[in-house]
């Protein structure tokens, strides 16, 4: 399993990062933010290859480049569908969206389908080789948040998405080969995660690696040496 941290950023590009995007291989996103078409050509990666994308939640820096990336197949030509597998929800904000941003986009008939599937906590979905469950969360983006769970027969990863504390996070991490977590501040902020919780808790995780993302001007500003941090580009 290759990951390709193609943004580690929070919302505002603190630290010059793009938003939210993880290649899974060159087929699979975790996560879409809106800046994702630009971080995935700045790592070659060719948004044309990505049959699946998987949400955690309905936020602009972690879903708004599904517009783009739909546009951009149809302008160059694709002809494979793309799943989309996000909270409930998630057709009628991509409808809404990609109406807002490029009005009668949504009504377009393309050479591709693109087919949107939607969590329930604890679900697994099978999607070919790859097992995707999600774990509801804390943190309000107008429909429920998830941690996700990728797995392929041979390795697995997790992200925590934005959330607030939860020991939904010790489930979705369960003995995953990659732990991605957001470490969004330095102390405790409703409805992310902050890096004195996160510490607290961090010797009763079972995954054999973590890696904090989505971080701010204040964390990404504090002492880190006892963490890894991802950056855009981090290839793991």
């Amino acid at each position: 399993m290759d990951i390709t941290v193609a943004g580690s950023g929070d919302a505002f590009g603190s630290g010059g990062r793009f938003q939210t995007c993880i290649a899974v291989g060159t087929r699979t996103l975790i996560d879409c933010g809106t800046t994702s078409l630009t971080a995935l050509r700045q790592q070659s990666l060719d948004p044309n290859e990505i049959r699946t994308v998987v949400i955690t939640h309905l936020h602009g820096d972690h879903f708004g480049g599904l517009p783009f990336l739909i546009l951009d197949g149809q302008f160059r030509r694709r002809t494979e569908d793309l799943t989309v597998v996000g909270p409930p929800g998630t057709q009628a904000r991509l409808t809404d969206a990609m109406e807002t941003l490029f009005p009668g986009s949504s009504q377009v008939q393309r050479r591709f389908g693109v087919h949107v599937l939607e969590h329930a906590d604890g679900r697994t979905r099978q999607l070919d080789e790859l097992t995707v469950t999600p774990y509801e969360v804390r943190h309000a983006s107008g429909a429920p948040a998830y941690a996700v769970r990728l797995q392929t027969p041979d390795r697995s990863i997790a992200y925590s998405g934005d959330t607030e504390w939860t020991d939904a996070l010790f489930r979705a991490a369960d003995e995953a080969d990659l732990f991605l977590c957001e470490g969004y501040s330095t102390s405790p902020v409703r409805w992310h995660l902050d890096l004195q919780t996160l510490a607290q808790y961090r010797d009763s995780f079972t995954c054999r690696q973590l890696v904090l993302t989505h971080l701010s001007p204040t964390a990404l500003a504090a002492d880190l040496s006892d963490w890894s941090v991802a950056y855009d580009g981090m290839r793991l």
